[in-house]
């Protein structure tokens, strides 16, 4: 059964903007108070699952926490759920041992589905009532668990929603396989030769950013401008996600629409950030969550996504040939054949050949 995600804007009163941000103080306060009860177990050898780190809290939280009885207890049974599965993921070696949540990291909190319903461009939330929403639920079926997260001075609703129906495949047939190149200076080349603008919008804003950074920097921390002065930094950082995040959304559901088999390359960009002269520009680019979305999309319309070996050299190999330069450097945007001959964008050769690997592992 498919699960699909919907994440709405919301027109939150000034009361229910206090209301969320109250929630997710407590789901952080509880979440940090079961991660110190668990380091206090692991000091005395005793392992203390998330249900029983919960069950501790819930006995020792009206003692502790003022104001705790009126909150909504699902938030804080969700920041176990959270917390428990850091912990299951840090003794299986996937990630580090879990950090404490500060007031500055992202707010948010999750509470389950069953009791929440969204009538046209309205949610109702226990102990709130009826929050307005910019739009209607674009999925039906039944809603399993709902989080209000807050991204600069905006709140937002995601709706998680079982739809009941698997995806029905897409008939392919007659669509072309297609390669993808992805890079800085331009977002994504296909084979056919058709590019996609990066937008670079902390490079565009950058200059405004640091102006309003040092802003802040200057203003009497935790004051009424202080503040304020934040608040501006932070609707700066929102319209550069956005204008990166709706040329990313343009691009991948425009790319999914044409193709049947898509190549692309594997990128490791974790490794790739070591590089503190390309640092800056591949995070403007979020090259990492371009290919997250094409994968998500092309997997909902069933189209198949291969991926290329991690040190295939898309770049360096003649399309046409198959000969491999042995040094090409970023500076070089045309690609020069020694053996055929055969001269090309940089970017479509690589395109090519990342076509070629999806012909070749989807015989057509």
């Amino acid at each position: 059964m498919p699960l699909k995600a919907h994440k709405i804007a919301l027109r939150a009163t000034e009361k229910q903007r206090s209301w969320f941000a109250q929630q997710c103080s407590y789901a952080r306060v509880a979440y940090n108070y079961g991660l110190s009860d668990f380091k206090d177990g692991l000091s005395k050898d005793e392992w203390r699952s998330a249900r029983t780190l919960r069950q501790r809290f819930n006995a020792e939280k009206r003692k502790k926490f003022e104001g705790c009885g009126v909150c909504d207890q699902r938030a804080a049974a969700y920041a176990f759920e959270n917390l428990g599965d850091a912990i299951k993921r840090w003794k299986n070696g996937e990630n580090k041992f879990p950090k404490y949540k500060k007031r500055s990291d992202r707010q948010s909190y999750t509470v389950e589905g069953a009791k929440v319903k969204v009538e046209g461009k309205h949610i109702r939330l226990l102990k709130i009532g009826r929050v307005r929403m910019f739009e209607s639920l674009r999925f039906e079926g039944e809603i399993r668990k709902v989080t209000i997260s807050r991204k600069a001075d905006r709140w937002f609703v995601s709706i998680l929603v079982e739809t009941g129906t698997p995806n029905a495949p897409r008939d392919t047939r007659g669509l072309p396989v297609i390669g993808i190149d992805v890079g800085i200076n331009t977002l994504a080349t296909l084979n056919d030769g058709t590019k996609y603008h990066n937008p670079r919008p902390l490079k565009h804003y950058e200059r405004k950013l640091k102006r309003e950074q040092r802003k802040l920097s200057k203003k009497v921390f935790g004051s009424n401008n202080w503040y304020k002065q934040k608040c501006k930094v932070e609707r700066i950082h929102y319209r550069i996600a956005c204008i990166r995040e709706h040329q990313h959304h343009n691009a991948t559901t425009q790319i999914v629409k044409k193709a049947s088999v898509i190549g692309i390359e594997t990128l490791k960009v974790t490794n790739m950030l070591k590089n503190r002269k390309l640092a800056k520009a591949l995070s403007d680019s979020a090259l990492g969550g371009f290919l997250a979305k094409l994968k998500s999309k092309a997997e909902t319309l069933g189209i198949p996504v291969v991926e290329a070996p991690q040190f295939f050299a898309s770049s360096q190999t003649c399309s046409r040939c198959g000969h491999k330069k042995e040094d090409l450097s970023l500076v070089e945007r045309q690609y020069h054949c020694q053996s055929c001959g055969f001269v090309e964008d940089r970017d479509v050769n690589a395109a090519i050949n990342l076509r070629t690997i999806a012909c070749g592992s989807h015989e057509m």
